[in-house]
Protein backbone atom coordinates (compact mmCIF):
# COMPACT_ATOMS: atom_id res chain seq x y z
CA UNK A 1 0.00 0.00 0.00
CA UNK A 2 1.26 3.50 -0.77
CA UNK A 3 1.82 6.09 1.93
CA UNK A 4 -0.56 8.96 2.73
CA UNK A 5 1.60 11.47 0.81
CA UNK A 6 0.34 9.99 -2.47
CA UNK A 7 -2.85 11.00 -4.25
CA UNK A 8 -6.20 9.58 -3.19
CA UNK A 9 -7.56 7.98 -6.36
CA UNK A 10 -11.12 7.50 -7.54
CA UNK A 11 -12.02 5.66 -10.77
CA UNK A 12 -14.97 6.84 -12.82
CA UNK A 13 -16.17 4.81 -15.80
CA UNK A 14 -16.94 7.11 -18.72
CA UNK A 15 -18.28 6.65 -22.25
CA UNK A 16 -15.99 9.28 -23.81
CA UNK A 17 -12.61 9.93 -22.19
CA UNK A 18 -11.95 13.15 -24.13
CA UNK A 19 -15.34 14.61 -23.14
CA UNK A 20 -14.66 13.71 -19.51
CA UNK A 21 -11.18 15.29 -19.56
CA UNK A 22 -12.62 18.44 -21.12
CA UNK A 23 -15.38 18.58 -18.48
CA UNK A 24 -13.08 18.21 -15.47
CA UNK A 25 -10.29 20.48 -16.74
CA UNK A 26 -12.49 23.20 -18.24
CA UNK A 27 -15.12 23.45 -15.53
CA UNK A 28 -13.72 22.05 -12.27
CA UNK A 29 -10.05 23.02 -12.14
CA UNK A 30 -8.44 19.62 -12.70
CA UNK A 31 -5.17 19.29 -14.63
CA UNK A 32 -4.15 16.42 -16.90
CA UNK A 33 -1.62 14.06 -15.35
CA UNK A 34 -1.82 11.46 -18.14
CA UNK A 35 -3.96 11.29 -21.27
CA UNK A 36 -4.09 7.91 -23.00
CA UNK A 37 -7.34 8.65 -24.85
CA UNK A 38 -9.50 7.05 -25.97
CA UNK A 39 -8.95 4.33 -23.35
CA UNK A 40 -7.95 6.21 -20.21
CA UNK A 41 -6.97 9.53 -18.64
CA UNK A 42 -5.76 10.64 -15.23
CA UNK A 43 -6.64 14.13 -13.98
CA UNK A 44 -5.74 15.71 -10.64
CA UNK A 45 -7.01 18.45 -8.37
CA UNK A 46 -5.15 18.89 -5.10
CA UNK A 47 -4.75 15.45 -3.50
CA UNK A 48 -7.48 13.86 -5.68
CA UNK A 49 -6.43 11.74 -8.66
CA UNK A 50 -9.45 11.00 -10.83
CA UNK A 51 -8.99 8.02 -13.14
CA UNK A 52 -11.27 8.32 -16.17
CA UNK A 53 -11.66 4.87 -17.70
CA UNK A 54 -13.25 4.47 -21.11
CA UNK A 55 -14.80 1.24 -22.42
CA UNK A 56 -11.44 -0.04 -23.74
CA UNK A 57 -9.57 0.45 -20.44
CA UNK A 58 -8.63 -2.46 -18.20
CA UNK A 59 -10.50 -0.81 -15.32
CA UNK A 60 -13.76 -0.83 -17.25
CA UNK A 61 -13.27 -4.37 -18.52
CA UNK A 62 -12.75 -5.61 -14.94
CA UNK A 63 -16.13 -4.24 -13.82
CA UNK A 64 -19.13 -6.60 -13.85
CA UNK A 65 -21.88 -5.39 -16.19
CA UNK A 66 -24.40 -5.01 -13.36
CA UNK A 67 -22.01 -2.69 -11.48
CA UNK A 68 -20.98 -0.48 -14.41
CA UNK A 69 -23.77 2.11 -14.24
CA UNK A 70 -23.24 5.34 -12.30
CA UNK A 71 -24.60 5.14 -8.78
CA UNK A 72 -25.22 7.44 -5.88
CA UNK A 73 -21.52 7.77 -5.08
CA UNK A 74 -19.81 11.01 -6.01
CA UNK A 75 -16.65 12.99 -5.62
CA UNK A 76 -16.94 15.90 -3.21
CA UNK A 77 -15.31 19.21 -4.12
CA UNK A 78 -15.20 22.04 -1.61
CA UNK A 79 -15.77 25.52 -3.03
CA UNK A 80 -15.44 28.97 -1.45
CA UNK A 81 -18.53 30.52 -3.03
CA UNK A 82 -21.18 28.04 -4.15
CA UNK A 83 -23.48 30.67 -5.66
CA UNK A 84 -20.68 31.93 -7.91
CA UNK A 85 -19.80 28.37 -8.99
CA UNK A 86 -23.43 27.56 -9.77
CA UNK A 87 -23.79 30.70 -11.89
CA UNK A 88 -20.50 29.99 -13.72
CA UNK A 89 -21.42 26.38 -14.48
CA UNK A 90 -24.97 27.24 -15.55
CA UNK A 91 -23.42 29.86 -17.83
CA UNK A 92 -21.50 26.99 -19.46
CA UNK A 93 -24.83 25.18 -20.02
CA UNK A 94 -24.06 22.41 -17.53
CA UNK A 95 -27.11 20.74 -16.04
CA UNK A 96 -27.38 20.16 -12.32
CA UNK A 97 -28.79 16.90 -11.00
CA UNK A 98 -30.21 18.31 -7.75
CA UNK A 99 -31.52 21.48 -6.27
CA UNK A 100 -29.37 23.46 -3.86
CA UNK A 101 -29.55 21.77 -0.45
CA UNK A 102 -28.74 23.47 2.86
CA UNK A 103 -27.93 21.43 5.94
CA UNK A 104 -26.16 21.83 9.27
CA UNK A 105 -22.72 21.38 7.69
CA UNK A 106 -23.16 23.65 4.71
CA UNK A 107 -24.73 23.86 1.25
CA UNK A 108 -24.38 21.50 -1.68
CA UNK A 109 -25.53 20.83 -5.21
CA UNK A 110 -24.93 17.93 -7.59
CA UNK A 111 -23.99 18.00 -11.24
CA UNK A 112 -23.06 15.13 -13.54
CA UNK A 113 -20.13 14.62 -15.86
CA UNK A 114 -20.82 13.64 -19.49
CA UNK A 115 -21.13 9.95 -18.48
CA UNK A 116 -23.55 10.66 -15.61
CA UNK A 117 -21.04 10.35 -12.73
CA UNK A 118 -21.95 12.72 -9.93
CA UNK A 119 -19.89 15.64 -8.63
CA UNK A 120 -20.93 17.32 -5.39
CA UNK A 121 -19.99 20.97 -5.00
CA UNK A 122 -19.99 21.83 -1.31
CA UNK A 123 -19.60 25.08 0.62
CA UNK A 124 -19.06 24.52 4.35
CA UNK A 125 -21.25 26.47 6.78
Amino acid sequence: MTGPEKYAGVRYLVDDVKAAVDFYTTHLGFTVNLDASPAFADVVRGPLRLLLSGPASSGARATPADAAAPGRNRIHLIVDDLDTEIARLRGADLAFRSDLVTGPGGRQILLADPAGNLVELFQPA
